[in-house]
């Protein structure tokens, strides 16, 4: 007849073997719960910013296609193509800086109307101050 053993076995809760199966359980719950975590702020972002979302998305593209080679058939096809294609965005490109440039002008914000508008609120923000101050010390010294 064999013996019967006290100590638990490999594969029953308690034993060795349970208790590694246990931490791998509680290691994929708590994968899976951050997972999940995070596929829900990324909706959230989505949700707060989808031109950022988008224009991640477009980055990331354009850096996975730039990252993997070109086959034959695609250098055959597009021969040509690539360089019209970037003659036209910096065409774009240059024709909205012009306008956007332009607008901000007509709107009166430049570069010296912004250092103009700092330095103003610099010099009220310190005007403001000395009048807080000399307030302050006043009323301290009991006058009005």
């Amino acid at each position: 007849m064999s013996e019967i053993s006290n100590s638990p076995r490999h594969d029953e809760p308690g034993g060795f073997g349970g208790d590694v199966r246990q931490r791998a359980i509680e290691a994929y719950d708590e994968a899976r719960d951050r997972v999940s975590e995070a596929g829900r702020r990324a909706g959230d972002a989505l949700n707060e910013a989808p031109l950022i979302a988008l224009a991640g998305g477009l980055a990331a593209g354009a850096l996975i296609a730039a990252l993997l080679p070109r086959t034959r058939g695609e250098e055959e096809l597009f021969r040509g193509v690539g360089d019209r294609l970037g003659e036209r965005a910096k065409a774009a490109a240059e024709a909205a800086r012009e306008a956007g440039r332009s607008r901000l002008d007509e709107l009166g914000l430049n570069r010296d109307k912004a250092a103009e508008t700092i330095r103003s609120i610099i010099e009220g923000a310190g005007d403001a101050a000395r009048t807080s101050a000399q307030a302050a010390l006043d009323a301290a010294r009991g006058r009005d």
